[in-house]
C-alpha cells in the first residue's frame, strides 16, 4: 500500500474518508455540497468536485449512473481500512457494556458460549456474524461419561479440554450389569483422559482392549458398542454457528433477491459458510468485495478475528455485511470479542 499512499495528497485523503463515513451513514451517493459543510473540510463545493473527480479516475470512488454524488468503490474501502488511525471513534459504552456483560457470565459449556456469541456480535453490529468454535483438532479428552436410558440404551458423553461435548446414544450390551458399567466408565476415564480426540479411535482400539477382556464380562459386545460411538468422526463435526441471517435483507444492497440469495444459501451450509472465515491467523482481517475468493461475496465485506488457546489460535469470529460497513465500529468490536473469547479459552485451560 506504499504506493497508495503517495498517489493521494491530505486533502483526497480527507475527502475520500468523508465520503466512505457519509456513504456508510446514508446509504447515499455523496456529493460536493455536502462534503462542503463537514466542519474539517474548508474547502470550496467547486475545488471538492475536481478532487472527487480525480479521485474517480484513480478507481477509489464510483458514481451511479442516477446520481451527481459518488460513492466508494471496493478500492477506495480497501484504503480507508488500511490508513484507519488511532483516533478512531471509541464505541459506544452501551455497546462495551453489553460485550463485557457477556462475557461475564458463568457459561460452563464452551459451546454454549461461542453461539451466544454469534447472536450478541449480530445484535449489536446489525450484520450477520460467523464464529467458529475450538478445532476439534486441538482438543484432547477431559472426560467419559455413561448414562443409562434404560431399555438396554446409554448416552455416552464425551467432554473435551476446550470445553466441546459430544453425545452419542449407544446399545448396552445385554446382560450388562451396574459394576460393568462402572468399571467401563472409570477405565475409559483413566485410560483416555488427555487423548487427542484424533487419536481416540486407535489409542481405544490399540491399547484398551487388552484391559477389557481382563476387567469386564462380554468385553466384544462392549467393543461393538464403542465402535457403534465413534463411527462419526469426531473431528469432522461442526463448530459453525451463524448470527443475525436476516439482517443481510434488511441492508439496502440486497433488496434485490437475486442479488442476495446466493448469500443466503452459502450460509445455509455449515460446510460452506466456514470458508466465509480465512485462515487463522494473528489479527483483524478484512477482505472487501472481490478480495473474498467465494463468488457469491464479490460485493460483501468480511471482517474476522482469530481467538487462542495456549497461544494457539483455535477459532475465528467474523461479521459478514456489505462493503458499505462501519468498518472501524465492527473491527473494534470483533477485536474486543476475540481478546475475550482468548480469556475464556485461557480459563479453561486452567480449570477445565
Amino acid at each position: 500500500m506504499r504506493g497508495l499512499e503517495a498517489v493521494l495528497t491530505n486533502r483526497q485523503r480527507l475527502i475520500l474518508n468523508a465520503v466512505v463515513e457519509d456513504y456508510v451513514r446514508s446509504a447515499e451517493p455523496v456529493g460536493s455540497r455536502t462534503l462542503s459543510k463537514h466542519g474539517d473540510i474548508t474547502f470550496s463545493p467547486a475545488t471538492i468536485r475536481n478532487e472527487m473527480a480525480d479521485l474517480e479516475e484513480m478507481g477509489y470512488l464510483d458514481q451511479p449512473h442516477t446520481s451527481a454524488g459518488r460513492i466508494p468503490s471496493q478500492k477506495g474501502y480497501r484504503f480507508y481500512v488500511d490508513h484507519l488511525g488511532p483516533g478512531l471513534p471509541a464505541v459506544e459504552p452501551i455497546t462495551l457494556s453489553t460485550l463485557r456483560e457477556h462475557f461475564r457470565q458463568k457459561i460452563n459449556e464452551v459451546e454454549r458460549v461461542i453461539q451466544q456469541t454469534a447472536t450478541v456480535l449480530s445484535e449489536l453490529t446489525q450484520y450477520t456474524s460467523i464464529v467458529l468454535g475450538p478445532q476439534v483438532q486441538q482438543g484432547s479428552i477431559k472426560q467419559v461419561q455413561l448414562v443409562p436410558l434404560g431399555a438396554g440404551r446409554a448416552v455416552v458423553i464425551l467432554v473435551s479440554d476446550t470445553g466441546a461435548v459430544y453425545n452419542r446414544q449407544v446399545q448396552l450390551p445385554e446382560d450388562t450389569s451396574i459394576d460393568d458399567v462402572m468399571k467401563l466408565v472409570n477405565l475409559l476415564s483413566e485410560r483416555l483422559r488427555g487423548v487427542p480426540l484424533s487419536h481416540l479411535r486407535s489409542r481405544l482400539f490399540r491399547e484398551i482392549s487388552n484391559e477389557f477382556a481382563n476387567t469386564l464380562e462380554h468385553y466384544e459386545d462392549v467393543l461393538a458398542m464403542l465402535d457403534e460411538l465413534l463411527q462419526t468422526d469426531l473431528t469432522q463435526v461442526d463448530r459453525l454457528y451463524v448470527g443475525g441471517t436476516t439482517h443481510m435483507l434488511a441492508q439496502p444492497e440486497f433488496r434485490d433477491v437475486d442479488k442476495v440469495k446466493p448469500v443466503l444459501e452459502l450460509l445455509e451450509s455449515a460446510k460452506a459458510a466456514q470458508s466465509v472465515l480465512p485462515n487463522l491467523g494473528a489479527g483483524i482481517a478484512v477482505r472487501i468485495g472481490r478480495e473474498n475468493h467465494t463468488p457469491s461475496l464479490q460485493d460483501c465485506t468480511v471482517i474476522s478475528a482469530t481467538y487462542t488457546m495456549n497461544g494457539v489460535p483455535v477459532g475465528s469470529v467474523g461479521v459478514l455485511g456489505p462493503t458499505r460497513m462501519n468498518y472501524a465500529r465492527v473491527m473494534q468490536i470483533l477485536d474486543y470479542a476475540s481478546h475475550a473469547l482468548t480469556q475464556v479459552m485461557t480459563d479453561r485451560l486452567r480449570d477445565p
